[in-house]
């Protein structure tokens, strides 16, 4: 197996990390993976305290796949061992430790779900009680005596507790050391987390030197912001998009979001690379592309990711269908042209002043159409009750069916048009 060039890997694996401890350690990593043919060992671990996963997982696990796809070998790591204490990272208080029934359950459902990014045949499936559950008391005394009480306390929510006199237990101090004993178990060459868990990936960093190994590079991602753009997506916060979800729920709550953060959605929940997405963003400024419908583009590719291509694209018109829907006036004057074919009826029904004008609206997607499944009447609130189901004009000289009843858009402007 050979290895791209490392500053290729480099410029792949960058993109959506918050940081890389340390940088120039990774590059002299698979500068030697290159040269000795051996794929590096990237940990991420994952406690298994929920069954559903939502978009916020979801950045770790592209960033995993990313690795993956350079050729490296990549540990899930589930903690069985660590989920029996219960971290406290992010939280004033620790979370309930779980029950090894729990965590078996969740295990089973996590690895369901990750494996929808995630090559199942190229990733290595570990549980930390493996190693965890095999150390005698002798063993957890020599390792809680790799590191002081003062050091631990570093951590900002451990130390947030003990300024405000909220009680600690001994066993919390337990769960960094565990986490980083995990790293001199799998001898990883790198590990993978959110920002908040930066405390413990250095823990790792630190354990590994004390057992003769190469400390491993920490590398975090930033936390996934929820559809409101300020708090961190959340289940409890309602502001989340779980990966089971229907698609067409999924693109509903993903066009909900703000223009500024679909670039954050772009960098951090797709493939898309950077120089690709500031051309996107360029475009939208400039007027060339519609916000919108680079949006739209941005919700078909996230949900391909869990669902189908077919079903995203569905999800897509669907959204479309629904808001167009809203947007046709009521009373909607009704034309009837002699030619079949787009351009030539934008003209005849009034929506473009000529031929070239017709063309450019048409090549600039500007164009779309819809059957009229059912008469054009106006429900209780004043909408239109229609299925549409527009599509978008992608030739001048694309024809409709004759004898067929259409709504065709240009721009803003529609007309009800009889071929």
């Amino acid at each position: 197996m050979g290895f791209l060039p490392v500053d290729q890997q480099l410029a792949y694996l960058k993109k959506g990390f918050s940081e890389i401890i340390r940088e120039e350690d990774l590059r002299e990593r698979l500068e030697k993976a290159r040269r000795e043919n051996r794929p590096l060992r990237v940990k991420t671990g994952f406690d298994p305290t929920a069954p559903d996963l939502h978009l916020g997982h979801t950045v770790l696990l592209r960033k995993m796949k990313h690795f993956q796809d350079l050729g490296h070998t990549v540990i899930f790591l589930i903690g069985d061992g660590t989920g029996l204490i219960g971290d406290p990272t992010g939280r004033n208080l620790t979370r309930p430790p779980l029950t090894p029934e729990e965590i078996a359950q969740n295990a089973e459902t996590y690895k369901a779900q990750v494996f929808k990014i995630l090559d199942k045949s190229k990733t290595e499936v570990r549980f930390n009680n493996e190693w965890l559950g095999k150390l005698t008391f002798q063993d957890l005394v020599r390792l809680a005596s790799k590191y002081t009480v003062a050091r631990i306390l570093e951590r900002d929510d451990f130390s947030k507790r003990y300024k405000e006199g909220t009680p600690i237990s001994i066993h919390e101090f337990l769960y960094p050391l565990a986490q980083g004993y995990d790293s001199v178990a799998l001898q990883a060459d790198v590990e993978l987390g959110g920002s908040d868990q930066k405390f413990n990936l250095l823990v790792g960093r630190e354990l590994q030197r004390d057992y003769g190994q190469p400390p491993q590079i920490v590398a975090t991602v930033p936390l996934l912001e929820g559809l409101d753009g300020i708090e961190k997506m959340s289940k409890s916060k309602g502001n989340y998009v779980g990966i089971y979800e229907e698609p067409g729920v999924m693109m509903k709550k993903l066009m909900t979001i703000s223009d500024s953060l679909m670039w954050r959605y772009f960098e951090l929940l797709t493939d898309v690379q950077v120089d690709e997405i500031a051309a996107l963003r360029k475009a939208a400024h400039s007027g060339e592309r519609n916000p919108r419908d680079i949006k739209l583009d941005l919700g078909e590719r996230i949900i391909a990711d869990f669902h189908t291509a077919e079903e995203a694209r569905s999800a897509r018109a669907q959204w479309l269908a629904e808001v167009s829907g809203k947007e046709i006036p009521v009373n909607l004057e009704t034309v009837t042209v002699s030619d079949p074919r787009i351009n030539k009826i934008l003209v005849q029904a009034g929506l473009a002043p000529s031929g070239a004008e017709a063309d450019r609206l048409v090549k600039s997607k500007a164009v779309s159409y819809s059957l009229c499944i059912k008469p054009l009447a106006p429900s209780k609130d004043g909408e239109v009750s229609i299925p549409w189901d527009f599509k978008v004009a992608t030739s001048p000289t694309e024809r409709l069916d004759c004898g067929e009843t259409y709504v065709v858009r240009a721009g803003k402007s529609c007309k009800k048009v009889i071929v």
